[in-house]
């Protein structure tokens, strides 16, 4: 089962931990806090009549712990073996770092669906996702008793309707909640047991809190410290100061007038050819599919999902947009922060995009509601966005 390669996300000491199996948290005391109030992302699972053995990956359904602490993720670290209790202590004796948690991550098919996964343990792993997801205290324990939670994004445009069953490796799952975990590419999150059922590997992902830490130096004394061939992307990144500053565009910074035309022309030539999740071209896109791939034909390299194109140049007024412009919306409840849809300016009010499942790539009006901003594309910015 291949292995997931998560998208590094850009712009984006205490020296003695505790290594649990499934979480390590820095010996720190922690001050408990009122069970968190449910939200509408998730529901409690009704007692109902299971399908056959078969037909459903076998689960412990362990109680699910309160939340207590939340950790802000810097890094998520993938290897190609299993860490050990020696490759867990050697991070977490680097300068800087609060909190690990390891998890188990691999690419599934799901509902015909290439899906990145991680396998988790719900009472530790819910303290380093957002505030909103990690508070929904259904959505952990249906995590917890066999259920897969989805990205909003696959959820909502990719079609994988909330307490619906659907195919898997292993028999059918049911999509208990919608939740974005703000880990780079990662769509679909179920517990430990669940991810044994679906034979992804063990133990071969690690979260990393380091919220005090240059993210970037981090990175690369992580990559030092583990095995040839980890991959480290950055999360939530804290970056010195002087990289963080407003960033000058000189003349030729952005994109010519012909290959504003070409990305234009390309995506218009795609106008009626349906939506698909996690599709890249040339007959079938989703929304940053769909940017990437007509940017492609204007020569100009583009990252693949929404969060990493918000970074591909800076930000300008949507009074000041002009055709070639990228729109981006934050509509996603599990994650406020989270980009969630992107669309090309058209001009003249309009845009093109591909929507969501059961619709196409069409032009229609720019709406407003939930718009984040407006990017106008730097070439050289984008290359460098991983």
């Amino acid at each position: 089962m291949p292995f997931i390669v998560v998208a590094l996300v850009a712009v984006l000491t205490a020296d003695v931990l505790l290594l649990a199996r499934s979480g390590v948290e820095a010996r720190q005391p922690v001050r408990a806090q009122a069970t968190p109030k449910q939200t509408l992302m998730a529901q409690q699972r009704r007692q109902q009549q299971q399908p056959p053995a078969q037909q459903q990956p076998a689960t412990a359904n362990q109680p699910v712990a309160p939340l207590k602490k939340l950790h802000k993720p810097n890094l998520f670290v993938l290897t190609r073996k299993p860490f050990t209790n020696e490759l867990l202590q050697k991070v977490a004796k680097l300068r800087g770092v609060r909190a690990l948690e390891l998890a188990d991550a691999a690419s599934i098919t799901l509902d015909g669906k290439r899906v990145q996964t991680l396998a988790v343990n719900p009472s530790t792993f819910r303290s380093y996702t957002p505030k909103v997801t990690a508070s929904s205290d259904p959505l952990w324990q249906n995590v917890a008793a066999g259920d897969v939670a989805v990205s909003f994004v696959l959820g909502n445009d990719g079609g994988l309707v909330l307490h619906r069953r659907v195919a898997s490796p292993a028999g059918t799952l049911r999509i208990g909640a919608y939740a974005t975990t703000g880990f780079g590419a990662v769509d679909a999150v179920v517990s430990k047991d669940v991810g044994r059922s679906l034979g992804l590997p063990h133990d071969n992902a690690l979260i990393v809190s380091a919220p005090d830490t240059n993210s970037d130096a981090l990175r690369k004394a992580i990559l030092k410290a583990l095995p040839k061939g980890t991959q480290v992307a950055m999360v939530n990144p804290v970056l010195p100061q002087p990289q963080t500053r407003t960033r000058s565009w000189p003349a030729g910074s952005f994109m010519s007038a012909d290959q504003i035309t070409v990305a234009l022309k390309a995506a218009a030539s795609k106008l009626g050819r349906p939506y698909v999740w996690g599709a890249e071209g040339p007959d079938t896109f989703d929304c940053s599919g769909l940017v990437q791939w007509a940017f492609a034909q204007a020569g100009v390299r583009m990252p693949r999902v929404t969060h990493q194109q918000w970074v591909t140049g800076p930000q300008v007024p949507l009074s000041q947009a002009q055709p070639g412009d990228l729109l981006f919306w934050r509509s996603d409840p599990t994650n406020p922060d989270y980009i969630s849809h992107v669309a090309i300016y058209w001009g003249n009010g309009k845009m093109i995009q591909a929507p969501r499942t059961g619709d196409v790539v069409k032009i229609s009006p720019v709406h407003t509601r939930n718009l984040a901003g407006v990017v106008r594309v730097s070439p050289v910015a984008a290359s460098k966005v991983r």
